[in-house]
C-alpha cells in the first residue's frame, strides 16, 4: 500500500512539500525544508541488535542518540545500525528516506518502534517512504498508524 492511500484511509490530515532528494538532516536544513512546514524535524535510525531484532528510532533532529541509553532504557542487548541491504528488505527503503512510515512495508512485524517523548503532541516532519518529499502529521497519527500496521512502540525518555 502507498502510504498516501493509508493516509487517506485513516482520515490523516498532513502537510505536504515536494523536494530536491535528500540525504541527511543537514541537507534538509539547506534546502529550509524545516523552515516551510510546521512541526518537529525527526531524524530516523534503523537500528539492530545480535539477536537479529530490528528497531526504528525517532527523536528530534538535533538531539544526540545515544544508543547505550536506548539499549539500556529498553533493557536489550547492545544495538547498532542496520546494514542497508536489512532496511531495503524490511522497510521497502533506501538510506536516506529511514521513516516510521516505512512500517507500512514490515508485514512479517519485524520492526518495533523506539519513539523519544519529546515529540509526544506535536507534528512530526518526516519522510513519506521517499527522500523527495516532507510531510507533517501530528504524533497522535503517528500512533493511529503504528496500531493500524499492528507494530510494537516504546516511549523513551533521553535526556
Amino acid at each position: 500500500m502507498n502510504i498516501f492511500e493509508l493516509l487517506k484511509e485513516l482520515e490523516i490530515k498532513f502537510e505536504l512539500l515536494e523536494h530536491a532528494a535528500v540525504y541527511t538532516v543537514e541537507e534538509s536544513r539547506q534546502l529550509k525544508i524545516f523552515e516551510k512546514l510546521n512541526g518537529q524535524a525527526c531524524k530516523n535510525l534503523f537500528l539492530r541488535n545480535k539477536r537479529g531484532d530490528f528497531f526504528l528510532l525517532t527523536l528530534p533532529a538535533d538531539k544526540r542518540a545515544d544508543l547505550k541509553l536506548v539499549a539500556k532504557l529498553l533493557c536489550l542487548p547492545r544495538l547498532s545500525f542496520a546494514a542497508e541491504e536489512e532496511l531495503e528488505k524490511i522497510l521497502g527503503l533506501h538510506t536516506g528516506a529511514v521513516t516510521p512510515l516505512g512500517i507500512i512495508n514490515d508485514r512479517n512485524k519485524k520492526v518495533r518502534l523506539i519513539i523519544d517523548a519529546e515529540l509526544k503532541g506535536k507534528n512530526l516532519l518526516l519522510h513519506p517512504n521517499t527522500n523527495t518529499a516532507t510531510i507533517s502529521l501530528a504524533f497522535e497519527d503517528l500512533i493511529k498508524i503504528i496500531f493500524h500496521t499492528n507494530h510494537d512502540y516504546s516511549l523513551v525518555e533521553l535526556t
